[in-house]
């Protein structure tokens, strides 16, 4: 796969704040206005490079804009004039699974913010007919989170990701709406976490996202947010974006030139 929209195939990303914070709109959802408070738009996001494989790009870009013959609000993205541009390939590198993997997140804001808080996840994404013929409707990047569980169960340890999968998206080269985390799709938390929680990436046992809360809430010491994260892989050939990812009442807009946080009315 050679599209890296227009950068070397290394993985490459630049990120600055921006200097001014406006209001936008949430099609279909509640209006944005400029945040005054919480994490704000900052320069803690980038990629994470010790859970990147291969050599994929997560960039903050211009658009997409179309696709060709797409008029109206899906043809641009949903906040501003940028969005986070994704790429990964299926079958890139020497390893026993040859699949790439990136995850673009912020390692610092979150950091000890408590995961039982959580109430409001999601995202848009912009899907091409291509993706769809790579890997099909379900297709799409994910929501990721490494926690610490603090489970009460001795086999497991003080680390997991815990992973949203969007259900499948039939809408192609153009804006999705809003996808709302906390009411569609499943959840599941890698490693012996999931196994203790019963929500793992296999059928039948991924969660809804209120049964992983009452899972994570085991009357034992409160889980804690280590790092969030929107990523892809390791699975399916995709070339995308995502932008406006809300977690709770703020609004994280991918820009091209850095991320700004909007606080949803």
């Amino acid at each position: 796969m050679n599209r890296r929209f227009g950068m070397s195939r290394g993985t490459a990303l630049a990120v600055a704040a921006l200097a001014a914070i406006v209001a936008s709109t949430l099609p279909g959802s509640a209006s944005a206005s400029a945040e005054t408070g919480g994490t704000g738009g900052s320069d803690h996001w980038g990629v994470i490079a010790r859970n990147t494989i291969g050599s994929p790009v997560a960039a903050l870009r211009k658009g997409p804009f179309g696709t060709y013959g797409v008029q109206g609000p899906l043809a641009a993205p949903p906040y501003g004039a940028g969005s986070l541009g994704i790429e990964v390939a299926d079958h890139a590198t020497s390893l026993a699974d040859p699949a790439e993997k990136i995850d673009f997140g912020n390692e610092v804001d979150f950091y000890n913010k408590p995961v039982l808080d959580l109430n409001k996840l999601g995202f848009h994404v912009f899907q091409t007919g291509e993706n769809v013929d790579y890997g099909g409707t379900k297709n799409l990047p994910n929501i990721r989170l490494e926690i610490d569980a603090n489970l009460n169960d001795p086999t497991t340890d003080d680390y997991t990701t815990l992973v949203w999968v969007p259900d499948a998206l039939p809408v192609t080269n153009q804006w999705s709406g809003y996808i709302d985390a906390t009411a569609s799709g499943y959840w599941f938390l890698t490693g012996a976490e999931g196994t203790a929680t019963g929500c793992t990436a296999s059928a039948p046992t991924p969660c809804t996202f209120a049964q992983v809360k009452a899972a994570l809430d085991d009357g034992g010491d409160a889980p804690k947010i280590l790092t969030v994260a929107v990523g892809k892989g390791r699975d399916h050939l995709w070339a995308g974006a995502v932008d406006g990812l809300r977690i709770n009442d703020t609004i994280y807009d991918f820009e091209a030139n850095g991320v700004r946080a909007l606080r949803a009315n």
